[in-house]
C-alpha cells in the first residue's frame, strides 16, 4: 500500500502515527479541529515501551532535553508516609528495558511531535477543520486528495467511531482525576525531585512526579466520584474541590495541606471505551483512546496510543489489501490492550485497598525487593526491546 492516508486528530497518537507512516513511505494528512494546538492536562509518564518507539523516530535527543528521568518509582502509604515498595528507574530502566523512563509536560511532547511532523515532507498538518458527515468527502475537500485509509486518532469522544459498526461506547469508570501542579518549595520534605511517588490510601491515591518545565511537580489525585454528565474538564472546580479534599481527610496532614493549597486544580471524570470493533475492514481504523480508552491506573494511555501508531504502520507497510492489514492490526493489538486493562484493574484494587486487603497489600509489597518488582514490568516496559 502506498496511497495517501488521513489521520483525524493531532494528539500524541495521531502525530506519532503520522511520523511512523511517513517513515515507511506514506503521504499523510493530519486534520485537527483546533485552530491552535494546545495540550490540556499537565504531566505525562513515558515508559520504556513508548520512549523506545519515539527514539526510533529520532526524537530521543529532544525528549531528553525536556524530560526528567526519575531514579525510582516509589509506593508510599498516604497516611503514615512509610515507603511500601520501590521500582528502580533511571539508568536501571535503560539497562533492563533498553529504553528510558521519562516524565515531562504534555505540551512538551506535543511540541516535539509537531516539530517533527512539520519537518517531514510527507506530512501535512491541517488545523481548524472539523470532520462532519461523510469523513472521506470532508477530508478530500480539506486536503485536495482522497485518502485510501482514514485513521481515527480523535480521542475518547471520537466522531470517527460512529463510522464503525459495533464500535465501543464511552462509559464513566466511577473515578475522577484531579490534576494540579505545585512548586518545589511547597513540596519540600514530601516529594523528591528525582522520584515518581505514588501515595496509596482507601478509595483514593495520589501520584506525583517532577516537571522540569515548571520547576515543580505534577500531581494527579484519583478518587471515587460521581458521573458529571459528560463534562470532560470541570469548570466548577471550587465547588467540587470539597469532594477530593474529603477523600483525603484521613491522610497525612502534610499531604492534605499540599492538596488544599495547590493552585487551580481541575477535575477529569475518568471514562473508558467499552470493548468493540476498532476498524471497518475497508478504510477506517481507530487508535488510542478512540479505540480503547482505559483508566490511568497503569499510566499507559499515551503509551498504548504510541504503540498503536507503530504497529499500525508496520501492518500497512507493504500490504496489498487494506482490510487485511487492518484486521491484522486489530488481532495483534487486542491481546496487548486486554493485558494492560487487566493490569490497570488490578492496580485500581491494590492502590485503593482498605481494611484487611490494605494490610495484605503492604505485606506482599514489603516482601518483594526492587529487582523482583521490576521483573513484574518486563512484559509491559520491555515490549519490542531486543533481547538482553
Amino acid at each position: 500500500m502506498s496511497a495517501a492516508v488521513a489521520i483525524v486528530g493531532a494528539g500524541v497518537g495521531g502525530l506519532t502515527a503520522a511520523l511512523c507512516l511517513a517513515r515507511r513511505g506514506f503521504d499523510v494528512d493530519i486534520i485537527e479541529q483546533a485552530a491552535i494546538l494546545t495540550e490540556v492536562g499537565a504531566g505525562l509518564q513515558l515508559s520504556p515501551n513508548a520512549s523506545r518507539i519515539l527514539g526510533e523516530l529520532g526524537l530521543l535527543n529532544e525528549l531528553e532535553a525536556a524530560w526528567t528521568e526519575p531514579h525510582a518509582i516509589t509506593l508510599v502509604d498516604g497516611k503514615s508516609l512509610c515507603a511500601l515498595a520501590r521500582v528502580p528507574s533511571g539508568r536501571f530502566a535503560r539497562d533492563r528495558w533498553r529504553a528510558p523512563y521519562g516524565v515531562l509536560h504534555r505540551a512538551s511532547l506535543q511540541r516535539i511531535l509537531v516539530a517533527a511532523v512539520m519537518a517531514e515532507p510527507r506530512c501535512r498538518l491541517h488545523l481548524g477543520h472539523r470532520i462532519d458527515g461523510d469523513a472521506q468527502q470532508a477530508i478530500a475537500s480539506i486536503t485536495a486528495r482522497t485518502p485510501a485509509l482514514i485513521i481515527g486518532a480523535d480521542g475518547i469522544w471520537s466522531r470517527l467511531r460512529n463510522a464503525i459498526v459495533g464500535a465501543g461506547t464511552v462509559q464513566f469508570s466511577g473515578n475522577v482525576a484531579w490534576r494540579m501542579t505545585v512548586t518545589r518549595d511547597a513540596a519540600a520534605g514530601l516529594l523528591q525531585p528525582d522520584h515518581v511517588t505514588a501515595f496509596l490510601g482507601a478509595r483514593a491515591h495520589l501520584v506525583a512526579y517532577p516537571l522540569r518545565e515548571i520547576g515543580g511537580f505534577n500531581l494527579v489525585a484519583i478518587i471515587e466520584g460521581k458521573e458529571t454528565d459528560g463534562v470532560w474538564v470541570g469548570k466548577d472546580s471550587e465547588v467540587r474541590r470539597r469532594d477530593y479534599l474529603d477523600a483525603f481527610s484521613t491522610w497525612n496532614n502534610r499531604l492534605q495541606t499540599l492538596l488544599k493549597n495547590a493552585d487551580a486544580p481541575t477535575y477529569w471524570p475518568l471514562c473508558t471505551v467499552t470493548d468493540g470493533a476498532w476498524q471497518d475492514g475497508r478504510k477506517t481504523v481507530l487508535i488510542g483512546d478512540a479505540a480503547h480508552a482505559m483508566t490511568p491506573f497503569a499510566a499507559q494511555g499515551a503509551a498504548m496510543a504510541i504503540e498503536d501508531a507503530y504497529e499500525l504502520s508496520a501492518c500497512l507497510d507493504g500490504a496489498s489489501d487494506i482490510g487485511e492489514a487492518l484486521r491484522a492490526f486489530e488481532a495483534t493489538r487486542r491481546p496487548r490492550i486486554a493485558q494492560v486493562r487487566r493490569r490497570a484493574a488490578f492496580n485500581r484494587f491494590a492502590y485503593h485497598a482498605r481494611g484487611p486487603f490494605r494490610l495484605g497489600r503492604n505485606i506482599v509489597l514489603s516482601m518483594k525487593g526492587p529487582e523482583a518488582l521490576a521483573a513484574d514490568f518486563d512484559w509491559l516496559y520491555g515490549y519490542g526491546a531486543p533481547e538482553r
